[in-house]
């Protein structure tokens, strides 16, 4: 792991020990989320509710206004609310991504059960999260950004890319710095 990504996730570390969103903030999440994504949105543990608003705040200080990419940017994470990990358990999948990326592949197969239980979650919250997302009444759109907000994205060649392939890669760069 290189010093800037190191450096990186120190700071998400310590960001995840922060409190969950002001009142204010559910002024602004209020007025992109349906009641019944707002829902989802709460069931969210603090600390993805302030990185999704931070992803959220990073997008629209860049001018972007799709709804569809908003409300991803919202509900990207939701599927980790399916099995709670602890924060010991969210460092071990940095640390396994860092030091055996292919390992959190294999290991993240199956149940979310026993020691395999984080990297389960992290490998399979996109597929959860776009269905519980779908189920809550979001677009097709919106399902499709948050199942592939995980994808290795290299970017369309030529500039030829779809709408939907925009706005991925752009939650995609925002959710990797946020």
């Amino acid at each position: 792991m290189n010093a800037a990504r190191l450096l990186y996730r120190t700071r998400q570390f310590w960001q995840a020990l922060k409190s969950p969103p002001a009142l204010e903030d559910f002024e602004l999440i209020q007025s992109i989320l349906t009641p019944p994504q707002l829902g989802l949105f709460r069931q969210m543990q603090a600390s993805e509710q302030a990185h999704s608003l931070r992803v959220l705040r990073a997008l629209i200080t860049q001018g972007e206004t799709q709804g569809d990419l908003l409300v991803a940017a919202l509900l990207h994470d939701v599927g980790k609310s399916r099995v709670r990990l602890r924060l010991w358990e969210r460092v071990a999948i940095v640390l396994v991504k860092a030091l055996c990326p292919g390992c959190v592949k294999r290991w993240g197969e199956g149940p979310p059960a026993n020691w395999r239980r984080a990297f389960v979650v992290s490998a399979r919250h996109p597929d959860w999260g776009a269905q519980m997302a779908v189920d809550a009444g979001a677009s097709p759109l919106t399902a499709a950004l948050i199942r592939r907000h995980q994808e290795d994205w290299p970017g369309a060649a030529g500039g030829s890319e779809s709408l939907e392939d925009r706005l991925l890669s752009t939650l995609v760069a925002v959710d990797d710095e946020s």
